[in-house]
């Protein structure tokens, strides 16, 4: 692994965290191009899942369904699990010997040898993980560890970005929902003479009742007064 591979790798992942590409394509190209350079039979992303404090693959360069649909770890559990709880990289040279790894038969049937496991962490938060494996016994070395550790920030850095992308969308959307509940509130209470917590009951039970959302239901009022006017 020349200095210059090192550099066109890094130059990659840096232009697919800025790209448009979706988060879950961007995980993707990550995980490629790692194990790629690490010469790993099996790159993968763990992240923390906050509801039920699991870590889940989200990311794999690997096509075998057995490895990809690996049960989650909880935080603390595994070696995966333990370089969450610490926040540092964890290196295994034989994960068939290690007390601590789970799933050895998965790893034994996929020729999983080595591991180099380098948490995900924004702002000193610890969001996930970063696995790379071998196919043979291998003492990573502090190059390598170095390597996949700013590879980690950069992935990190993208998953902050797609977070805070979403977050940004969803308040529009519900600010955007807000408006339009409001303008069919106020049709209602003029068309039928209902004061607002009327009109704002009236849409409600009307969104239950058909299993609609309120903003369906909102727009749906709107379209049909829009439309009578025309008339």
């Amino acid at each position: 692994m020349s200095f210059e591979e090192q550099v066109k790798a890094l130059s990659k992942i840096s232009k697919a965290i800025t790209s448009d590409l979706y988060l879950e394509d961007i995980l993707r190209l990550i995980v490629s191009i790692t194990a790629e350079l690490l010469g790993s039979n099996i790159c993968s992303i763990m992240l923390i899942d906050e509801k039920n404090q699991e870590l889940k693959i989200r990311a794999s360069q690997s096509i075998s369904d057995e490895y990809n649909k690996k049960p989650p770890l909880k935080i603390g559990e595994g070696v995966a699990g333990k370089a969450v709880k610490e926040n540092r990289a964890i290196a295994i040279r034989d994960v068939a010997k290690e007390n601590e790894y789970k799933h050895k038969d998965i790893a034994k049937r996929q020729g999983l040898s080595s591991l180099l496991c380098v948490p995900l962490a924004v702002k000193g938060k610890v969001i996930g993980v970063i696995n790379c494996y071998t196919p043979r016994p291998h003492n990573f070395t502090e190059t390598e560890i170095n390597i996949l550790t700013t590879i980690a920030s950069q992935a990190a850095v993208a998953i902050e970005n797609a977070e805070l992308r979403l977050k940004g969308k969803e308040i529009q959307e519900e600010l955007e929902a807000r408006k339009i509940i409001e303008r069919a509130k106020g049709l209602l209470m003029h068309d039928e003479g209902l004061n607002e917590e009327e009109a704002y009951l009236r849409i409600r039970k009307y969104s239950m009742d058909r299993r609609k959302t309120m903003r369906e239901v909102a727009e749906a009022l709107v379209l049909t007064h829009e439309l009578a006017k025309k008339r």
